[in-house]
């Protein structure tokens, strides 16, 4: 349904430019121009429900709205996709739990072309290895991971140096959704290697922590995101 989104010569809206300064939009819930990779842009599909569009790309005219869940609450209390789109809009009731399972499947899909990109290792055994011959971008467990696994896997990340000590711990996938992305089974303990893919899953997991964090801008919600993301570094 969402590839057959209308759209106008006038109404289309072209997304981040290339090439040029960061593109910033204005959020329809708080009024901040903000840059677009702190945004999610939402279209309206045919029969007129207003719908997350996580990546950007689909067609028809966007608004955009802060990237937390408390400002996308904000925007639909206050009818601001009816006013943005100039037109009569549905909001469905399950909007924010929508675009939430929405980005936890962008950051599912990311970590699957990490995983084909040759740049994910996983099981306990190959990770530790990993982390004692060099850098890593990040460290994951499975949520349901075994305490004490994760507490070894967590020190001999400190222990492996620089670089790889402040990389990204991400414990909050399921090993279900690691199996998926990684196609393997059993996956509770997995690294990841620098690279694009990476520093993609990176991004994408930061824009899911700050919507999960709920708070607007210049409240708490980028210690709230530095807290669920327990990175040191910035995207």
């Amino acid at each position: 349904m969402l590839a057959r989104l209308h759209h106008s010569d006038e109404e289309i809206d072209t997304g981040p430019r290339r090439g040029g300064a960061v593109t910033e939009r204005m959020c329809a819930a708080t009024r901040a121009v903000k840059p677009t990779a702190e945004m999610i842009r939402f279209v309206v599909a045919p029969d007129g429900t207003v719908v997350p569009d996580v990546k950007q790309n689909l067609p028809g005219r966007g608004s955009w709205v802060t990237a937390t869940g408390e400002a996308l609450r904000q925007a639909i209390k206050r009818k601001a996709f009816g006013a943005g789109f100039k037109r009569d809009v549905k909001v469905d009731s399950d909007l924010v739990a929508l675009t939430d399972r929405m980005l936890e499947r962008a950051v599912v899909d990311a970590l699957a072309i990490c995983g084909k990109a040759g740049l994910a290792v996983a099981g306990f055994a190959k990770v530790e290895a990993t982390l004692s011959r060099g850098r890593i971008a990040a460290l994951l467990h499975a949520s349901d991971a075994a305490p004490d696994g994760v507490r070894k896997l967590n020190a001999a990340m400190q222990r492996s140096g620089e670089g790889t000590s402040q990389a990204r711990i991400v414990d909050d996938l399921s090993s279900e959704q690691l199996d998926l992305a990684l196609a393997r089974p059993n996956v509770v303990h997995a690294a990841l290697l620098p690279g694009s893919a990476s520093n993609t899953f990176l991004a994408r997991h930061t824009r899911l922590v700050g919507f999960r964090a709920g708070a607007l801008p210049g409240e708490d919600d980028r210690r709230g995101s530095a807290r669920r993301a327990r990175g040191l570094g910035t995207e």
